[in-house]
């Protein structure tokens, strides 16, 4: 197989997206190669005043069928994949009349965009491309010979170095976008076979593809001697990586792991209430709704000031200048928010490293996707965690009904339990948590985790009382036994919130009346690990 740069004499552009295109084309066509077109790109082109051949020209046959057919043909084909340097390749392309095709640039219908877009069944089939995948990858497969363009700045990548190389281009980068290529094809099919399986209720497809685009190449993954990057899959969802980066260093892989789940934790407390809420290695480690957003910032650092420290700050509401000041007095990694005020803006620019994320709306926590779990040999799939519980789904088992403002509560903790790994216990009083104890092999211990971080809260504010004096629990699965539900109890909370579901329930239950708790089962579980 050659090694040796090919210089360019034809290219065959068929584009959707025609950003760049003009000045493109002119810049090829300067360098004396022959531009083959078709449909709407031929026609921007000749506009453009380029001499451009149709791929009709090529094939002799029209294109048809509303254009479903039109270059699925031996000429054009036959151009992409002869090899140059096969006799018997070169004999039968000169002998049947087909041209060699040097460059091809094609971008493909928009498909992942008109399914984002919430388009019909059969408008989304209409934007399934099939020639242009065909031909880019027969064009790949060619790739010691033909340059393959997927987008623009392929195009850019080649034409650097024709320019610079009378036309001609270096067999490195001819292989570096033949990989590109393949990669990128793989993305399209598995974006349609996704969603075609979602169109027929197939939760569990033979065969499963994921695909993605290089958003960020990082420095280093969870730990600085692993490889990583960052891929997008094109989901509209707010969050980490939809939004805007307005100042600060580039994110890191843990970075980016844990403002994801600050951002998630966020939409799901909503908008009704300023909320705030602080994480540290993916967990929070204080969440509080207040009367306005610097209220709700002080509650929900007070929860746990130290693990606070180096921490990713969410925030449901638009940053403002004030709480702008308060946020940058203790050393935080990033900020997201749905805005920001041109003041916060500025007092966020005097730390240089600290990160501002902008999201412009806050994610639907009812709103499923997919989650995707990697093990050796494989991966797990399963729909984000979209359950969710309101005050009329909740079954009271205690002798005690819970009052209005601990059923208020239950629902707070509940849905911060629901963002905090497992085994959890979530206390928490007046719409802030009051402590969380996260990701313990026994929820007795979570639980007991979690009361010692209330009682340091205490310590370090002064408080009289650890704040979960008269606070609520929730435990994000059931209580197998009645000794975590005792040190809740133990810890000062009047009401508990679980699933439920334990072959112990009545065990449980009679150990809750006994304590004078007031229970509510929720009938979900939300394991997170």
């Amino acid at each position: 197989m050659s090694g040796a740069p090919v210089t360019l004499r034809r290219a065959l552009i068929s584009v959707s997206d025609k950003t760049g295109l003009i000045e493109q084309a002119k810049r090829l066509a300067a360098l004396g190669v022959e531009l083959v077109s078709t449909g709407g790109t031929s026609k921007a082109l000749k506009d453009a005043g380029l001499a451009v051949k149709d791929v009709s020209d090529l094939t002799g046959f029209p294109e048809m069928m509303d254009g479903r057919v039109k270059t699925l043909h031996p000429a054009v084909h036959g151009g992409l994949l002869y090899l140059r340097d096969n006799p018997s390749h070169v004999k039968d392309a000169a002998d049947h009349g087909i041209g060699a095709i040097d460059l091809i640039y094609v971008n493909l219908y928009p498909f992942e965009a008109t399914v984002a877009s919430g388009a019909d069944f059969e408008t989304c089939i209409e934007n399934i491309d099939i020639g242009g995948p065909a031909m880019l990858r027969a064009a790949a497969k060619n790739g010691a010979f033909v340059a393959v363009c997927t987008d623009g700045g392929d195009v850019d990548a080649v034409l650097a170095q024709a320019e610079a190389n009378a036309g001609a281009v270096s067999h490195a980068l001819l292989r570096r976008l033949a990989a590109k290529t393949y990669a990128r094809t793989a993305a399209y099919d598995a974006a349609i076979s996704g969603w075609y399986a979602k169109q027929i209720g197939e939760d569990a497809p033979d065969w499963a593809a994921i695909g993605g685009k290089l958003q960020q190449s990082l420095r280093y993954g969870e730990n600085p001697h692993q490889k990583a990057a960052f891929y997008v899959t094109g989901e509209k969802r707010p969050g980490v990586a939809t939004a805007r980066q307005l100042q600060g260093k580039e994110l890191s892989y843990n970075n980016i792991n844990d403002t994801d789940a600050a951002y998630e934790l966020i939409g799901e407390l909503g908008s009704d209430k300023p909320a705030v809420a602080i994480i540290k290695h993916a967990n929070p480690c204080g969440v509080a709704l207040g009367p306005n957003i610097i209220e709700a910032y002080k509650a929900a650092l007070a929860c746990d000031p130290t693990s606070a420290f180096g921490g990713i700050v969410a925030l449901n509401r638009p940053l403002d200048e004030e709480t702008a000041k308060v946020i940058t007095e203790i050393f935080t990694e990033v900020v997201i928010a749905p805005g920001a005020d041109a003041a916060a803006e500025a007092i966020f620019a005097k730390k240089k490293n600290l990160r501002l994320l902008i999201t412009d709306d806050l994610p639907d926590p009812a709103t499923t996707g997919t989650f995707v779990k990697t093990v050796a040999g494989g991966f797990l799939l399963q729909d984000r965690d979209a359950g969710r519980i309101h005050l009329d789904d909740l079954e009271v088992v205690t002798k005690r009904a819970p009052t209005a403002q601990e059923l208020e509560d239950m629902l707070f903790a509940w849905r911060v339990a629901k963002h905090v790994k497992s085994n959890t216990i979530v206390y928490a009083k007046d719409g802030v948590t009051a402590g969380i104890g996260a990701g313990q092999m026994s929820r007795i211990d979570s639980a007991r985790i979690a009361a010692r971080k209330a009682q340091d809260a205490q310590e370090t504010a002064g408080w009289s009382d650890p704040r979960t004096k008269g606070c609520v629990a929730a435990s994000d699965a059931f209580f197998p036994f009645a000794d975590g539900l005792l040190q809740a109890a133990s810890a000062g909370a009047t009401a508990v919130i679980q699933p439920g579901g334990s072959i112990r329930d009545d065990e449980v239950i009679a150990a809750a009346d006994e304590a004078g708790l007031a229970m509510v089962f929720t009938g979900m579980r939300h394991f997170r690990h």
